[in-house]
């Protein structure tokens, strides 16, 4: 198994689709549900969101080649996304989770109308744009079996992990305090920007030769 790209890939997911900072939102879609209820969506939420991780980590640099785009073009993309997004934690609020207010208030309306597990817990909170371009950089970049082995157990961690979170948010809610919050999002944040920086110098230099002398 490829280590480096293990802890590379954990590092990243755990930034983009940090449960702690997606727990808020969780509670607030979910107020007014039962425990057993909550539960029950937080386990559909880890579901679907390994399904469509899996689908990405399969389909995904298939996707580009139809497109004539390279995992380079997509390197350098995908880590200005990410630094958007960075910044936007470390501003204080991050689109990437909660949305825009049209999109807060349209998932609001589904809370109180239909199912959240989908729509928008799993999609666009947990697997929203930088998910999918982590997951799609990240496997471009694996070598082999044991590439590809390391992105899918940091996947699995990472969405172990948002399980029992989600599973428990009722209490880890009622314990995490706003500055624990804010604190962790900002630290989020500079690791997401840092991993952006380097996506987009490797794909600089894979696209540009000279730059790597």
């Amino acid at each position: 198994m490829d280590t480096a790209l293990l802890v590379k890939a954990l590092g990243g997911f755990f930034a983009i689709m940090n449960p702690f900072v997606a727990l808020p939102l969780f509670l607030s879609l979910t107020t007014g549900y039962d425990v057993a209820r909550q539960r029950t969506t937080a386990i559909r939420v880890a579901i679907y969101s390994l399904v469509m991780a899996v689908v990405i980590m399969v389909s995904g640099t298939t996707l580009l080649g139809l497109f004539g785009v390279t995992v380079n073009d997509f390197r350098v993309a995908g880590g200005i996304v990410l630094m958007m997004i960075a910044l936007g934690m470390l501003n204080g609020g991050s689109s990437a989770h909660s949305g825009t207010p049209d999109e807060r208030q349209h998932q609001q309306q589904q809370a109180e109308t239909g199912d959240v597990a989908f729509y928008p817990l799993t999609f666009p909170m947990i697997l929203g744009p930088g998910t999918i371009t982590a997951i799609v950089v990240f496997t471009g970049q694996a070598d082999g079996v044991g590439g590809y082995a390391a992105i899918g157990l940091a996947l699995l961690l990472v969405l172990a992990l948002l399980t029992v979170v989600l599973w428990f948010a009722p209490s880890i809610g009622h314990h995490m305090s706003q500055t624990l919050q804010t604190i962790m999002t900002r630290l989020m944040g500079m690791i997401l920007a840092a991993i952006a920086v380097s996506m987009v110098i490797a794909g600089l230099q894979g696209l540009i030769p000279l730059l790597q002398q």
